[in-house]
């Protein structure tokens, strides 16, 4: 039995249209518009945990905080809102498995903001106001700056060692 053309050709639409929608509109209405998941090299700063998921975590995560994180989710180059076309001139990311793939892609990329990166915390430090520290066992993902990293993966003792003396300093 031949399948009609209408339907072959809705099909092939569909398949088309399933393969170019890799990075769907996540619920904020922002849209990934590009992961590269590509790991080359040695790098500077830590590579994502699992590079197969990059391009796939929600925009509207929360922005710094808890002075320690676990692993590296991703790091995203924000393109300001108006700078292309691109998802009706809102603001949007590219995500990236490798920091140093983002540094150059920030540079030769009109509009966008230098990496940030996307980390989770399993333990974390809560500072609800000014030099009021509470300790948290929960997950939490959130966008640091990427120099936070550095001096803040959490072992072990982090959490304690940090309670006996803290200090304001770092991911805040």
């Amino acid at each position: 039995m031949a399948i009609p053309f209408g339907v072959r050709l809705l099909g092939l639409a569909g398949a088309v249209c399933l393969s170019a929608c890799n990075h769907g509109t996540t619920p904020s209405g922002l849209v990934d518009v590009r992961a590269d998941r590509q790991i080359v090299g040695a790098s500077a700063y830590p590579v994502a945990v699992d590079p197969n998921h990059v391009g796939n975590y929600h925009s509207n995560e929360k922005s710094g905080g808890g002075y320690f994180y676990d692993e590296v989710l991703e790091y995203r180059v924000w393109i300001e809102t108006g700078a292309t076309q691109i998802n009706n001139g809102n603001d949007y990311f590219v995500a990236f498995a490798q920091y140093e793939t983002a540094d150059r892609f920030s540079k030769r990329t009109s509009d966008a903001e230098p990496p940030l990166v996307l980390v989770r915390q399993l333990e974390w430090i809560d500072e609800p106001e000014r030099g009021h520290f509470i300790p948290k066992k929960e997950e939490r993902i959130a966008e640091w700056q990427v120099g936070w990293l550095r001096g803040h993966k959490r072992t072990p003792n982090s959490i304690e060692e940090f309670m006996k003396h803290p200090r304001e300093e770092g991911p805040q």
